[in-house]
């Protein structure tokens, strides 16, 4: 008993505190992010095609097959999609603490260089860091692999922007702190329009997520009334012309909502 008590007591004195915690936790998070795959090198669209076409295959016919796997793409190309419009947003925020954070060493009387190194290790985004750095220490070059995406020329001006009050520094000897606070406002400015679109835009494409899964609880409650659609759809004629045609539908509906969507978000 008394050993017990005294390894308990010893668990608890050895115990690490919240800041051992959160470094650990920060070790583990690096770790897990370099054992992550690259999403963006593999050919997620190809692969959940074949997916659902092999599962179709194997639980219906070749024509629930065929429609499963053009339903897997579209679906995988939206997934990716939304997955590069997230990634903008973090390259955006990043971009922004690393203007505010250059712009604040350079009144502090840092170097450029010095200042620009604390800038990149400001942003949380390394691949917006490094063309950060790029921009400051080399006005003019490419900065494209930023971000990726329609709303891509955002990162670009940015870039340029920066760049540019770069030279204008150089030529002129004017503030270059002055020049990078205006370009930050300027992209906090388009980060707020963007999310304002993006929020007024998320009730509308939730409204044709739910229109989309209607057909699906329409075949689950004709199910449920033993009516059995889906034998009726996938082995006559009449069902089989039926399904491709609301399939079909079904798509163009998708499609017209996104394209109205992106319209207005532009």
């Amino acid at each position: 008993m008394t050993g017990a008590l005294l390894a308990a007591a010893t668990a608890v004195l050895l115990w690490p505190g919240p800041g051992s915690r959160s470094r650990l936790a920060a070790r583990a998070g690096r770790a897990f992010a370099r054992r992550r795959p690259d999403v963006d090198a593999l050919p997620v669209p190809a692969l959940a095609g074949a997916a659902a076409a092999a599962a179709g295959a194997v639980v219906s016919t070749a024509l629930v097959a065929a429609l499963g796997a053009v339903l897997a793409t579209v679906a995988a190309r939206t997934w990716l999609a939304r997955r590069r419009t997230e990634r903008l947003g973090a390259a955006l925020s990043s971009l922004t603490e690393g203007l505010g954070a250059l712009a604040a060493e350079l009144r502090s009387g840092r170097s450029l260089a010095a200042a620009t190194e604390a800038a990149v290790v400001a942003c949380a985004d390394q691949r917006c860091g490094r063309a950060l750095a790029m921009a400051v220490r080399a006005p003019g070059s490419s900065s494209a692999d930023a971000g990726a995406g329609s709303d891509q020329r955002i990162l670009d001006e940015a870039f340029r922007s920066v760049s540019a009050a770069v030279l204008l520094s150089t030529r002129t000897g004017c503030s270059l702190a002055g020049v990078l606070s205006a370009v930050e406002d300027d992209l906090r400015a388009r980060r707020r329009q963007r999310e304002d679109l993006r929020a007024a835009t998320a009730g509308p494409g939730a409204s044709a997520m739910v229109l989309a899964g209607l057909p699906a609880l329409g075949l689950a409650m004709g199910s449920g009334v033993g009516a059995d659609p889906w034998r009726v759809l996938t082995t006559t004629g009449t069902g089989q012309l039926l399904l491709v045609a609301g399939v079909a539908l079904e798509l163009a509906g998708l499609a017209w909502s996104r394209r109205l969507i992106q319209r207005a978000v532009r």
